[in-house]
């Protein structure tokens, strides 16, 4: 991994050094330089500009998994924690829940490069950590990734880094930060672990996303809730030709479709490297699922495969597609797909939200026609 240093991020605090000192007539980011340096010459191109890229911005935590450090500090507190990381230096950490997807995404940039080799519409991935010093060296000495950009926040909300770099989407574990991005209009979600994950193609990206409260606005799944299923369909009847307002993962679709042109573009329709899908409660059958996929046409999108599953489970339509990704708004229905071994996301989004308590929540989403 090396810096990009198109941003200014902090390095914890103090210089970044094996011995956490410095030379005093070298400024700091010189230090971080030696020892972010790689070992041989990179031939790798290099990081595509900002406004250019679709950048995926990941924390540390979902992108390795790093339970036995946090058991540590939460347990025995920081001193023992560092004293941990510091053994374990040279030490990879195990793959986390999002690397899978960040694999895949580097899969479809080297497609891309080959077809497109001046081409800067890539997927940008930025590494986005808070942890103590010692958490940030021994990332550095992860090379399981070719990660350029790493922002060290020092703790504090990585939401105007995120904005600033213009980020598309935001994967972390930590709930507060998904809603805060949220609230500011950057693609966000929160991602949950399999205890066994299932196993994904390593040739193509596959992204399946729910419909309303992630794609869609929750419009219609206000009423739902408000006045119940006749009053949901009566809406959805006399709205049939008018589109959902968007929701907050369109724009991260948009991204997706823009790419795959791409590929069809020289003919590689069947040969794309990435595939989307929807997989939604609505019923394809009725009014429901027409506005959805009229929804769709209006905005210039087409997924690539549509599941209407009319209130079913979605866990196991998820574990027959194997998706790197599921994003949904519900907990209901991300929690069975990570049962089915699927690494699900919880978009925070919309009126699904004030729906707090376990049992009347599982009730009330079991049947929700999204």
């Amino acid at each position: 991994m090396s810096l990009n240093n198109s941003q200014t991020p902090t390095i914890s605090g103090q210089d970044l050094t094996r011995n956490g000192s410095s030379s005093s007539n070298r400024a700091p980011w010189e230090d971080a330089r030696e020892v972010l340096k790689p070992a041989t010459p990179s031939r790798k191109p290099k990081t595509p500009k900002p406004e250019n890229a679709i950048t995926i911005a990941v924390s540390s935590r979902v992108l390795f998994n790093m339970e036995k450090e946090q058991q540590i500090y939460k347990q025995q507190g920081m001193e023992e924690c560092v004293k941990y990381q510091e053994e374990h230096e040279t030490q990879p950490f195990s793959p986390g829940p999002a690397f899978s997807f960040v694999k895949a995404l580097e899969v479809v940039n080297i497609r891309l490069r080959e077809l497109y080799p001046e081409s800067e519409e890539l997927f940008d991935v930025v590494l986005m950590t808070s942890s103590h010093e010692h958490v940030d060296l021994r990332l550095f000495n992860q090379d399981q990734l070719s990660i350029e950009s790493v922002y060290m926040t020092e703790g504090n909300s990585p939401i105007g880094y995120l904005k600033a770099y213009g980020t598309d989407l935001y994967l972390s574990a930590d709930p507060v930060q998904v809603r805060e991005a949220l609230e500011e209009g950057i693609a966000a979600a929160t991602m949950f672990t399999p205890e066994k994950m299932t196993e994904v193609s390593d040739t193509q990206l596959r992204i399946a996303f729910d419909g309303d409260g992630v794609l869609f606005s929750d419009e219609s799944e206000r009423i739902f809730k408000a006045h119940g299923l006749d009053k949901f369909l009566e809406y959805e009847k006399t709205h049939e030709n008018k589109p959902l307002d968007h929701g907050p993962l369109k724009c991260f679709l948009e991204a997706l479709v823009k790419l795959q042109k791409k590929f069809y573009s020289k003919g590689q329709h069947m040969d794309c490297p990435i595939r989307t899908y929807l997989v939604t409660a609505r019923n394809k059958t009725d009014v429901s699922g027409t506005r959805a996929l009229k929804t769709l046409c209006s905005w210039g999108l087409e997924i690539d495969d549509d599941f209407f599953l009319a209130g079913a489970p979605k866990g196991p339509i998820l574990e027959k597609i194997r998706p790197h990704i599921f994003f949904d708004d519900q907990m209901f229905h991300v929690e069975g797909a990570v049962k089915m071994g699927t690494v699900a996301c919880h978009v925070p989004y919309g009126i699904a939200q004030t729906v707090t308590k376990e049992g009347a929540k599982e009730k009330e989403t079991a049947s929700t026609p999204k």
